[in-house]
């Protein structure tokens, strides 16, 4: 039985001009490449199962010994499960959820996503082209900008990155460019409001904290 999703399209007046919002897609199963199903299902698999399992450990303060041995497991998923993904993508260009369902594309995704800088920002180009195409949601994109932003030292221009203090263990959001028009920016890609996002924040604190904020990360030296 075939699936049918609906493709959101919004138009957004951004800094950028007119804009076209991916938020959901027309989904039609009987057009999937099915012989990659397989594969890009047990890549979703790996990619989540053990993350949520280390999440697990971190919330049960479970012994460093643990979640140092989940950590190994993941990065040795990722680097095999790169190697597929680079496969495909060389073959096919990117697959959206309208060619290998909602899982299937959002495996090749995350796999990039968790992947090194160099190879985010190699197909940085083609995940653009695919959110303009409507083929990856734009709250996707908005993220692996951030991130790439993060580890190139910049500043990001959505606040999805939120990390740690490494001695107080306190969570800030990662310097934040133009932190007035954050939201306004978020909108434009689908992300929700950042107080929704992140229930502590505080626009006006943000801005006085900031440059603590940037030393912070500095010193961090985030790669």
């Amino acid at each position: 039985m075939n699936r049918t999703f609906i493709l959101s399209l919004f138009l957004m007046i951004t800094a950028s001009g007119l804009r076209a919002q991916v938020t959901s897609f027309s989904i039609d199963s009987s057009l999937f490449k099915k012989e990659l199903l397989p594969s890009l299902d047990v890549i979703y698999k790996d990619d989540q199962s053990y993350r949520y399992t280390v999440t697990e450990l971190y919330k049960n303060k479970a012994d460093k010994k643990q979640t140092d041995s989940v950590w190994k497991i993941i990065r040795e998923k990722d680097s095999l499960n790169l190697i597929q993904v680079e496969r495909i993508l060389n073959q096919y260009g990117w697959l959206g959820p309208q060619d290998v369902g909602m899982n299937g594309s959002q495996a090749l995704f995350l796999v990039i996503q968790h992947a090194d800088l160099a190879t985010q920002q190699k197909y940085l180009p083609m995940i653009r082209k695919a959110e303009k195409e409507g083929k990856i949601l734009s709250s996707n994109l908005a993220i692996l900008e951030d991130r790439i932003a993060m580890r190139e030292g910049k500043k990001q221009p959505y606040g999805s990155q939120i990390i740690a203090d490494r001695e107080t263990g306190e969570q800030y959001v990662y310097p934040v460019e133009d932190p007035d028009n954050l939201d306004k920016r978020r909108s434009a890609m689908g992300l929700q409001p950042m107080k929704k996002y992140f229930p502590q924040w505080d626009l006006e604190a943000y801005k006085k904290k900031l440059p603590e904020i940037v030393e912070k990360a500095r010193k961090r030296n985030i790669h």
